[in-house]
């Protein structure tokens, strides 16, 4: 294909996509491979999806095949989800919430979501509603909530984070993916920390990965 091989010397978009939530997306041929993008971030697939990588092997991909249920936040095109059953060979059950109907679209057109549907239920709807609905629990559950660059300010509020903590099994993983960009974006982070007290929680930090991301590892004790 000319537009792969083209896309090794500078990026050639192969569609763009209007989306309520990040104004516009764009599937991008990069370095031979498809990745989407919004006007300021990538979304799915291409650095993001080694960002999420990174936090998964940090938990340990052996630990992650031995889990019952997986919950994914912000399930994109679906990178993460290939992740997981390609790479880390989960096989059990996974929710996932995608609130852009968009993103969807292109995830079944362009990277093959359809083919990953047996034990996996996608949710299109609000994340925070989501959770608060909840009456399942989770071993895992992966947060990667963005609308385009920002991050919704739910993420970060007491009322989210404690009822994430009561849909997530005691000795289960919160893999919480932020973007920081300034000293706010830092603070913001830092007053995160204090929402998972240590005597129920134990968190790791992994600043600066892919430059502006900072992962989370919190794992619940009880």
């Amino acid at each position: 294909m000319i537009k792969r091989i083209l896309s090794y010397f500078t990026p050639i978009i192969e569609k763009r996509i209007p989306s309520k939530v990040s104004q516009q997306l764009e599937v991008t041929w990069t370095e031979g491979r498809l990745v989407v993008d919004t006007k300021h971030t990538n979304y799915s697939y291409g650095n993001l999806e080694k960002v999420l990588k990174n936090g998964l092997s940090f938990i340990g991909f052996e630990k992650i095949k031995r889990m019952n249920n997986v919950l994914i936040l912000g399930l994109g095109a679906g990178g993460i989800l290939k992740t997981l059953r390609d790479e880390v060979k989960y096989a059990n059950h996974i929710d996932s919430v995608e609130l852009d109907e968009a993103i969807l679209f292109v995830g079944n057109k362009y990277f093959d979501l359809q083919d990953y549907s047996e034990k996996h239920t996608i949710h299109n709807m609000d994340a925070f509603e989501f959770v608060l609905r909840s009456t399942e629990h989770y071993d895992l559950i992966i947060i990667d909530v963005f609308q385009d660059a920002k991050m919704p300010a739910f993420l970060f509020e007491s009322y989210f984070v404690e009822k994430i903590h009561t849909i997530l099994n005691t000795g289960g993983f919160i893999l919480f993916n932020t973007i920081v960009l300034n000293q706010e974006d830092e603070i913001r982070n830092q007053k995160l920390h204090t929402l998972f007290p240590k005597e129920h929680y134990s968190i790791r930090t992994y600043p600066k990965q892919q430059k502006y991301n900072e992962l989370l590892t919190i794992k619940k004790l009880k």
